[in-house]
């Protein structure tokens, strides 16, 4: 059976990865074209093109991933808030509740790790 501390470093590997692999694919699109994702009155009101904000996105998302390897607990939840951010944008925009609905799963994923990195933090 698991122990907490590794369902925890689990979770912690899971979402230090996924983020920063799907930031460096911003730059790639061999998983996807993200920009897709980007609602028309989103696109109209970005001072750029969309190929050049997914960038940033990019950037944005290498960043929490490295922060959940670093510090898990702080990462947890920026990676949490971003997943909810991006559900609500995608929510707005009208289509893709599929990747919403996913994203806020995910979110609720980035909040256990929270929670356990708080309690092994508490059990040492």
């Amino acid at each position: 059976m698991a122990t907490v501390k590794q369902l925890q470093q689990t979770l912690q590997l899971t979402f230090g990865l996924v983020p920063i692999v799907a930031g460096l694919d911003k730059f790639t699109n061999l998983l996807t074209d993200w920009s897709h994702y980007l609602s028309p009155g989103i696109k109209s009101m970005l001072p750029m093109d969309g190929p050049a904000f997914m960038k940033i996105v990019g950037i944005i998302e290498i960043v929490a991933g490295v922060l959940v390897l670093i510090r898990p607990l702080i990462g947890a939840y920026v990676v949490m808030t971003w997943l909810v951010s991006i559900a609500l944008v995608l929510t707005i925009g009208g289509n893709y509740f599929d990747v919403a609905v996913r994203d806020l799963v995910m979110a609720i994923g980035a909040f256990t790790l929270a929670q356990l990195t708080l309690i092994t933090r508490k059990a040492n």
